[in-house]
């Protein structure tokens, strides 16, 4: 372990998010290879409040010196552990926020800290936060075009964002701040009083229109409003991080099968049911919802409150998405060159077990997806294909038992967990194909056969059979070249569509092997026969697929009808 620190450390770098409603300690590994997803080394969080801190009795003070020296002592304790891990002194940097910006002994703070541990605190002036955070959001998916929210303990940022081959673009008023973070809320509607009271309509009016204003200062372009796909909503920062927790919790996928905030999408009309919401929270027999906080339970009214403003003040929405891309995210993301912010996470995260012919088994796995119609959305991106293609022999290594399962897992808790930037429609499809590849369903444990049914349904319509062909052939593809090397061409593969009689698409699929098969590969005859299995109805997908004639040099294989 420490040879590896050693090895890898100059691309290590320290940050620490000094926010309102705790500080957050990270260490980042930034190396070419991987650093699109950000991997991070060590990931640590004091709960200091630093808004709370700055009230008492609903009056504003200085810092309290005794929540100083806390701030103080868990610096320390983070210089030391960027020193056990060897990172560069100068590739450690310290950033606050709103608590640290407004306080009353901003000054005096900031020089404690640089006193007793040597650090600069760099103070994020309003526009340059919420372009940090804009860019924490533009890092957790591989594409982002929509309006964008930031909701921290003290303010909220609202802007526009489009990402594009790594380029980002956003709105050239920068990113408007609000004095509306979730601890904010908290307080002024404890001084507002009951909802049908004057002071909380005066209140809810005030955020309403200040909502509206910010979205006419940002001049959202046309072709964010007349997109086909509608308008969406990216949402980052705590409190609404546990909103989507919340959310999950209560999905209709229960228990819900992906344990990671970001990628999480619902509908608008979900986002804004607050009552449900609330109701998840308040519940006496509700179990401790994962990932929510008694803290963040109690700032759900909250967040409830300005979710009920959006509904408002915002334009129509059509699917809101949840990212876990905060400070942190947003100040690497902001220094990464164009090339790997262009890349695909998944890509990313599967990059170090990728074949030696990565690229020719690519082009012979497309070769079995069947051509589409000009104009038609192909079946699978090739980002996918080719993240799938870098995994397929990932798991190899391990007993035949395991290999479907821990596949089947890799994108939630396993190897390829931490691509931060994958949705979970993207981590379901990769974890369903690789576990197709090593038999599917009919191949994993009980334990698993639970979770598959679960990742099937995050899958898009229409894929869940498609996914269980593809995976098929791959194990067909893995069979013939054992290794991942193609030193020689041993089989093409060649597909295209048919009419049945009655009128039925059929496809058709055809291994031309350059070399009889031998009779005595177990391994490749069972292959073969799953993809030609696959078009049998019994083994369709909620009753959808498609016929499957499966031939092998021409010739129907072994009489397998379909």
């Amino acid at each position: 372990m420490a040879q590896r620190h050693g090895e890898r450390s100059q691309y290590y770098h320290g940050l620490v998010d000094m926010g309102s409603n705790g500080i957050r300690f990270s260490i980042t590994d930034l190396s070419p290879a991987t650093q699109r997803i950000l991997p991070t080394v060590y990931l640590d969080r004091a709960a200091i409040s630093l808004y709370d801190a700055q009230y008492e009795d609903g009056k504003a003070v200085p810092i309290p010196e005794h929540t100083i020296k806390q701030v103080v002592k868990s610096l320390l304790r983070f210089r030391s552990t960027c020193h056990d891990f060897g990172v560069p002194d100068s590739q450690v940097r310290i950033v606050a926020t709103e608590a640290t910006r407004k306080a009353i002994n901003s000054d005096a703070y900031r020089a404690a800290i640089k006193e007793a541990t040597g650090w600069t605190v760099e103070l994020l002036p309003k526009e340059m936060e919420g372009k940090i955070g804009a860019l924490g959001v533009a890092s957790s998916y591989e594409n982002v075009r929509g309006l964008m929210m930031d909701l921290g303990g003290g303010s909220t940022q609202l802007t526009w964002i489009i990402t594009e081959n790594g380029d980002i673009r956003m709105s050239p008023a920068g990113s408007v701040s609000l004095p509306y973070g979730a601890a904010a809320l908290m307080q002024r509607l404890e001084e507002a009083g009951k909802k049908k009271s004057k002071e909380y309509q005066a209140f809810a009016k005030e955020v309403v229109n200040d909502l509206k204003a910010a979205v006419q200062s940002i001049d959202i372009p046309q072709e964010l409003l007349r997109s086909p796909d509608g308008l969406h909503l990216y949402l980052s920062g705590g409190g609404f991080r546990g909103w989507g927790f919340v959310l999950m919790s209560e999905h209709d996928i229960k228990p819900y099968p992906i344990p990671i905030i970001n990628g999480f999408r619902t509908s608008t009309n979900t986002f804004l049911d607050t009552m449900s919401v609330k109701a998840a929270v308040t519940q006496d027999d509700t179990p401790e919802i994962f990932r929510v906080s008694a803290r963040r339970a109690s700032q759900v009214p909250a967040v409830a409150f300005l979710v009920e403003c959006l509904a408002q003040a915002l334009p129509i929405l059509t699917n809101v998405y949840f990212c876990q891309g905060g400070v942190r995210e947003g100040m690497h993301f902001a220094e990464m060159s164009p090339e790997y912010r262009a890349e695909s996470p998944l890509v990313t995260a599967t990059g170090p077990y990728a074949p030696p012919s990565m690229q020719e088994l690519v082009d012979l796995l497309f070769s079995a997806i069947p051509p589409t119609t000009p104009g038609q959305q192909p079946i699978f991106a090739a980002p996918l294909v080719k993240a799938f293609i870098q995994g397929v022999f990932a798991h190899m290594a391990q007993v035949k038992d395991l290999r479907g399962g821990s596949a089947l897992r890799s994108t939630t808790t396993g190897i390829f967990s931490t691509a931060h930037g994958a949705s979970h429609e993207d981590r379901a499809l990769l974890a369903i194909l690789l576990c197709e590849r090593y038999g599917g369903y009919g191949s994993i444990s009980p334990t698993e056969q639970d979770f598959y049914k679960r990742m099937v349904r995050l899958l898009p319509e229409g894929m869940e059979w498609w996914c269980m062909f593809l995976g098929r052939v791959a194990a067909v593809i893995a069979a013939v070249y054992p290794a991942g090397a193609i030193r020689d061409q041993r089989v093409a593969i060649r597909t295209q569509w048919t009419v049945t009689k009655k009128g039925n698409e059929k496809l058709c699929i055809d291994f031309d092997f350059k070399k009889e098969i031998d009779e005595l590969d177990e391994g490749l005859d069972a292959a073969l026969r799953k993809v030609g299995k696959a078009g049998k109805k019994k083994n369709w997908v909620h009753g959808e697929g498609f016929k499957v004639l499966l031939t092998v040099n021409g010739r129907e294989y072994d009489g397998d009808e379909n």
